[in-house]
């Protein structure tokens, strides 16, 4: 319960929650916090951000503050690699990466927990690559007094099914590289891709080795990735020989090899071509020729995903579509552009 007292009456009295001051840009955030003991010197101030009445609170048994909700629901919500401090700023909680990695949100329970009425949570796209000490996602308690329930049924939908959001950790791949092709075999073209793959790779914190070269030549290239295989290369990614030509064997080396669960093609440009398979465990990249053109392709949307140990397939790669097409802008600024999200 809330009770109002006239603001030349409150002096002496201690704010029940922090008074937002916006000062069009310039500043948004707390005046006063909450705590703050409201002096003569204050009053003025108030009033000018229109404050001429101010309240106590008078907790019922069933009722509880935004600061508290806001700290059920933080700790609700943040699953393995998600921080929080019990430090409400306006009744809103941020939570941050502990770790470097691949920020992860169950989208479904984060949309059951927003139905939920006078909750919210704000987060950042499922899938985006984070820093330790990020900001990922808040969340806050939307009046300063509610009813208890549905603070807990919120928290208790956000664990439901595991963690709502959650920072997984990028493992250290042996990166096996082969590239197809006679033209680049033979050294009729000087050879682009083996430094693309291995910059990509290296900047995730994985390790290259020794880069095979393989004509066209199903055979060669089914012995190319078994010796990549037999000394402990854990991801394997093949360049060339994707498209429709039927000169493109590599597909057929692939399968020579021994791969299974092949998924051909991507509902991404570019890289509709792209190839994903594995030999076991370890997982097998196909990448088609446009990651020699463009800086951005479906690579860059599923490696970071399986080196968190993900199993990507079909379905995972019919889910791309929805963001999976590049607008192909002059000066390409991915991350901080829909592409992928």
């Amino acid at each position: 319960m809330l009770k109002k007292i006239n603001l030349q009456d409150a002096v002496g009295t201690k704010l029940t929650h922090d008074i937002t001051e916006i000062r069009p840009g310039e500043f948004k955030g707390p005046a006063f916090r909450k705590g703050h003991t409201v002096c003569n010197e204050d009053l003025c101030h108030l009033q000018k951000l229109g404050k001429n009445h101010l309240y106590e609170i008078d907790l019922a048994e069933d009722e509880i503050h935004e600061d508290q909700a806001a700290a059920i629901l933080a700790g609700a919500l943040a699953g393995d690699g998600i921080g929080w401090q019990d430090e409400p700023r306006e009744g809103k909680i941020k939570l941050l990466a502990e770790r470097d990695g691949l920020f992860a949100v169950n989208t479904a329970a984060l949309a059951a927990f927003n139905m939920v009425d006078e909750v919210m949570c704000a987060t950042l796209h499922s899938h985006t690559l984070v820093r330790k000490g990020e900001l990922v996602a808040a969340t806050r308690a939307i009046p300063l007094i509610m009813k208890r329930a549905p603070i807990e049924r919120a928290a208790a939908i956000a664990q439901q099914n595991g963690a709502t959001l959650a920072v997984k950790a990028l493992l250290t791949a042996k990166v096996g590289l082969i590239i197809t092709g006679n033209e680049v075999y033979h050294g009729l073209v000087k050879d682009g891709f083996a430094p693309i793959l291995s910059e990509k790779v290296t900047a995730l914190g994985c390790t290259v080795h020794t880069p095979a070269f393989a004509p066209d030549n199903p055979a060669i290239i089914r012995d190319a990735i078994k010796n990549h295989l037999e000394n402990g290369c854990n991801l394997l990614m093949l360049s060339g020989g994707m498209s429709v030509d039927p000169d493109d064997v590599t597909r057929q080396g692939i399968r020579m090899a021994g791969a299974t669960e092949m998924s051909y093609g991507s509902a991404v440009l570019p890289g509709a071509m792209f190839l994903m398979a594995y030999i076991g465990d370890v997982p097998l990249l196909g990448v088609p020729a446009c990651g020699l053109y463009h800086r951005i392709t479906v690579l860059d949307l599923v490696l970071p995903r399986i080196l968190t140990g993900e199993k990507i397939g079909k379905t995972e790669l019919a889910f791309l579509g929805h963001g999976g097409l590049c607008k192909d802008c002059d000066e390409c600024v991915y991350p901080h552009c829909p592409f992928g999200k």
